[in-house]
């Protein structure tokens, strides 16, 4: 085995960014990456006040592979999400739903040694993604959480091209899930507190726009099959409830502490569903990345320098609401 000790960044108790290392010895299967470049997520802040090493959103570049690395060679460039490892034996895995594995590895529960606010990265070969050519670095970055979770809900769960899609807010996820749906082929309906956004919006993809500030009601027309939350909070759900097809579906894709509240009768008279989404599995995390690359979805990004103090302006940033609109932090060597 062959060992490296590598410049980590990390939460603290104190929410201070901390400058820390770990070691790693690179077993048979796994893969050592140079960190290139680390996407910054809204998870990242439920985590900057633990020991944890903070970035689920990684790319670089494979520096060395272990004895039975079969799909990686040094160079290539190669990426990683919030699932990093499962046994790959129980029903979910043998169904190709490994991100529900009961022995799943995801960030922020293992491997809190290391993150993609790094120097470099050492994961099993199986649980990392090459990145198609005609994709920039700084662009896949995003996709490995943002994009991922967008394009789950919408493929995983059976959104057609045919469907109209409402999408709440147009932050990190909702800039992504904007132009998702609209290269699926689907009929987007967009809203946003105000109109600041709404050229931005029609620019990414979608058909129709909506301002809700002060709004007593929405008048859309024809009503939307899904609704993706992609806000902070959770919605006023007397806006919204009417304004979904009977039988239609919510994907509340906010991270948030706390109890989900909806109006019982506003939901069971429409036939509603609620669809829990989180990151894909790894089947559907490369036909995202494909997609993304032959329609040239990309998200819109602020970029900062992968150090300690640019990692500190990122997440202030973030903090403030001040990134439009995923923040990507870039190594000094990239």
């Amino acid at each position: 085995m062959t060992g490296i000790d590598f410049t980590v960044y990390k939460g603290s108790s104190s929410g201070k960014i901390v400058k820390g290392s770990t070691h790693k010895d690179l077993r048979p299967d796994e893969v050592l990456l140079r960190v290139t470049h680390a996407g910054l997520c809204g998870t990242d802040l439920h985590h900057k006040n633990e020991d944890v090493g903070l970035s689920h959103e990684g790319v670089g570049i494979v520096e060395k592979i272990g004895s039975e690395v079969v799909y990686f060679k040094v160079g290539d460039r190669a990426g990683w999400g919030y699932l990093h490892n499962a046994c790959l034996h129980c029903d979910q895995c043998l169904s190709g739903n490994e991100i529900f594995c009961p022995k799943r590895a995801m960030y922020g529960v293992a491997d809190v040694d290391q993150g993609a606010f790094a120097t470099h990265a050492v994961w099993r070969e199986a649980f990392l993604f090459h990145i198609p050519d005609a994709m920039s670095s700084a662009d896949a970055a995003p996709l490995m959480c943002a994009g991922a979770t967008v394009f789950n809900a919408l493929e995983l769960h059976g959104v057609r091209p045919t469907d109209r899609v409402g999408v709440v807010g147009i932050g990190g996820l909702g800039h992504l899930a904007i132009q998702f749906a609209a290269k699926m082929g689907c009929d987007v309906v967009v809203f946003s507190s105000t109109d600041s956004k709404r050229n931005e919006a029609m620019t990414l993809g979608a058909n129709e726009f909506y301002a809700t500030k002060g709004a007593k009601k929405l008048d859309i027309g024809r009503p939307v099959n899904c609704l993706l939350v992609t806000t902070s909070a959770s919605p006023d759900w007397s806006l919204y409830l009417p304004v979904i097809a009977p039988m239609g579906t919510i994907f509340p894709l906010t991270v948030t502490e706390g109890d989900f509240s909806i109006p019982h009768m506003g939901f069971v008279r429409k036939g509603l569903r609620i669809q829990g989404v989180i990151c894909p599995s790894r089947g559907l995390h490369v036909k995202m990345l494909r997609f993304a690359a032959l329609h040239g979805i990309k998200p819109v990004i602020q970029t900062f320098p992968l150090t300690l103090e640019g990692i500190e302006e990122a997440i202030e940033k973030l903090e403030k609401g001040q990134i439009r609109y995923r923040g990507v932090l870039v190594a000094p060597d990239a």
